[in-house]
């Protein structure tokens, strides 16, 4: 009985390497791997600048809306930028903006990639600083003004810096969001980390061993990011002591 379990654990083990061979060091197949990996990592560090950007700013305006009551042209632009973003999938929105608006101008696939990433990320974003610059009390607006600060320097200078501070978690959490969302960029002929592995899968006609690689990748950088969160929102409460 235990020759049998070995005798079948060595033709498992056999196969297996046989697989991985073929899936990976044939042809040095590994490296769609390694460059669909660096591919994703551009796509969402960049997407990630755009986001922050774009969401600091229509959540300075969503803000100054509420509390003012000025800019309102500007404010219902930016309603209806967060209502059709957050409402529609990331995968339409990157077709959308490949398709239809930036490939008939020869406009690089990164770089549609991290404008349509970036752009669904600026909605999420919006919200989580929006949500901080309301939670910081009107006590600090009135401290601000009593200083000679006028709106915009307040909050520069009084009310970012303590919001930043209490969203920074959040925006990390994000961060590890788009880098999973960046997966769907095979849809516009990017050969990222997903293609990678579906490209192996394609020449081998093997699904497992490409799929799980990929996966795999995920979740390492994944539990290394959500590690580093950990580490920061510690932090953050000890400081607060």
């Amino acid at each position: 009985m235990n020759l049998a379990m070995i005798n079948g654990f060595d033709e498992w083990f056999s196969k297996f390497k046989e697989r991985f061979i073929n899936d990976f060091i044939t042809d040095n197949r590994w490296k769609y791997l390694w460059n669909g990996l660096g591919v994703t990592m551009k796509i969402t560090l960049g997407a990630l600048v755009l986001g922050i950007l774009l969401g600091f700013l229509v959540a300075a305006v969503r803000s100054t809306h509420d509390k003012t009551g000025k800019l309102k042209i500007l404010n219902a632009i930016c309603r209806v930028y967060l209502t059709v973003i957050r409402g529609t999938p990331v995968v339409v929105q990157l077709m959308i903006t490949y398709f239809v608006i930036l490939a008939p101008l020869g406009v690089n696939e990164i770089i549609v990639a991290i404008c349509a990433f970036g752009i669904n990320s600026g909605a999420y974003v919006a919200e989580i600083v929006r949500a901080g610059i309301m939670s910081i009390d009107n006590g600090q607006f009135e401290a601000g003004r009593s200083l000679g600060f006028n709106y915009p320097q307040t909050m520069y200078l009084i009310i970012l810096p303590q919001a930043f501070k209490n969203i920074l978690p959040a925006l990390c959490n994000e961060f590890i969001v788009l880098l999973k969302e960046t997966s769907v960029a095979g849809y516009v002929a990017l050969q990222d980390l997903t293609k990678g592995g579906d490209i192996i899968r394609g020449r081998t006609f093997d699904a497992f061993l490409p799929l799980i690689a990929v996966a795999l990748i995920y979740l390492v950088i994944v539990m290394i990011l959500t590690k580093l969160v950990s580490m920061l929102e510690r932090r953050l409460r000890n400081s607060d002591h």
